[in-house]
């Protein structure tokens, strides 16, 4: 939280430096536009466009990797369940063979690692 704070004044005292020290009064041509202003506003001006435009061709690998991600957790959550399911097979299967009511009772979720349950 402080180290946010102090680099937030840092980058305003900066800025207020750079925008005092580049006053001079300057005029851009694109194409049939012109634009008027301080060296530090053209400037600032410029940097923001470009970082909008980076934004927007970055913006949709971002989503797409967001998507993916978000499948990918649910695939292991899946696959977590299903590994969970095999040990406990193991665990019944070491101790007595199980019947075929206790395997889709594993299957199903209904016992968890308590070996109690089963003698029930």
């Amino acid at each position: 939280m402080i180290l946010s704070l102090i680099s937030g004044l840092t980058l305003g005292v900066v800025f207020v430096v750079f925008v005092l020290q580049n006053t001079d009064i300057i005029t851009v041509t694109f194409f049939s536009w012109n634009l008027t202003g301080p060296v530090s506003l053209i400037l600032l001006a410029t940097i923001s466009v470009g970082i909008l435009m980076t934004a927007l061709f970055v913006l949709p690998e971002i989503i797409k990797r967001y998507f993916i991600c978000n499948s990918l957790k649910k695939e292991n959550k899946k696959l977590e369940e299903e590994l969970e399911k095999q040990k406990q097979l193991t665990l019944f299967a070491k101790k007595d063979k199980p019947t075929e009511e206790i395997i889709s009772k594993i299957e199903q979720g209904a016992i968890d690692d308590s070996a109690d349950q089963l003698k029930s």
